[in-house]
């Protein structure tokens, strides 16, 4: 049983003090009558709610799988660029956020939800959850370069050291561009930008293909998004 201003306003009707206004202007019902007080309790599995005749369907948490396209930032909000979370069109929720974060030029997956449990679950260090990357980069990669990818690397500087994990480099093509797919279980600041330029290569396109037991839906395109089924948030 929560609020009816918490109901309203967790389903982005407005503000706690926007909606309390709307429910004293008896714009919304309850089972069919008009309720006023905003301290009303509702049953957000079984009460009918509705907004200037609008029903409202209650959701605690919502899960989102979203394609992010190169442009757009890992944010709820950004002054000067558009964030993933304005991306999910058909949201309920407003507290929704990017699980982790994609740099502006990358793309590829990124869940979206309110669940901050789960978030914390996936992006602890701890916990050793497999993010997938296909890569291309510019120069030969090397045995010696996945040898060194498999031992952990120094992304930092000659003043202050900074040791990745180590992770997992496969070879797909080898050439001046070279394709590879990338297996690490962090997420540092620029972390696989990084990792090939400490051996000499550049990144010159990146997507995450897979975080966990979730991998990105070959039928989606950059900027398309959908709910996550239920075998996926079991796997989660």
């Amino acid at each position: 049983m929560i609020r009816l201003d918490k109901y309203l306003a967790d389903m982005g009707i407005g503000t706690r003090q926007e909606v309390k206004k709307y429910i004293r202007q008896g714009r919304v019902r309850i089972d069919g009558f008009v309720v006023k007080k905003a301290e009303t309790k509702v049953d957000a599995g079984s009460t009918r709610v509705a907004f200037d005749g609008e029903a409202l369907e209650y959701a605690a948490y919502e899960y989102y799988m979203l394609y992010k396209p190169a442009g757009v930032v890992s944010a709820t909000e950004d002054g000067r660029d558009r964030t993933v979370v304005e991306l999910i069109e058909s949201k309920r929720r407003k507290d929704l956020f990017p699980v982790g974060r994609l740099d502006k030029d990358t793309e590829g997956l990124l869940l979206i939800t309110n669940d901050g449990a789960l978030a914390h679950r996936l992006l602890s260090p701890k916990k050793h959850v497999d993010k997938v990357y296909y890569v291309k980069v510019r120069g030969i990669v090397t045995e010696e370069d996945i040898c060194h990818f498999k031992s952990g690397v120094n992304i930092g500087t000659e003043e202050r050291e900074e040791w990745t994990l180590p992770a997992e480099l496969t070879l797909i093509t080898r050439g001046e561009i070279s394709e590879v797919r990338l297996t690490i279980q962090e997420g540092k600041y620029h972390q696989v930008k990084r990792m090939f330029q400490s051996v000499g290569k550049t990144v010159v396109f990146l997507k995450r293909e897979r975080m966990g037991g979730l991998i990105l839906d070959e039928t989606l395109l950059p900027g398309q998004y959908r709910h996550l089924t239920e075998e996926e948030l079991k796997r989660l």
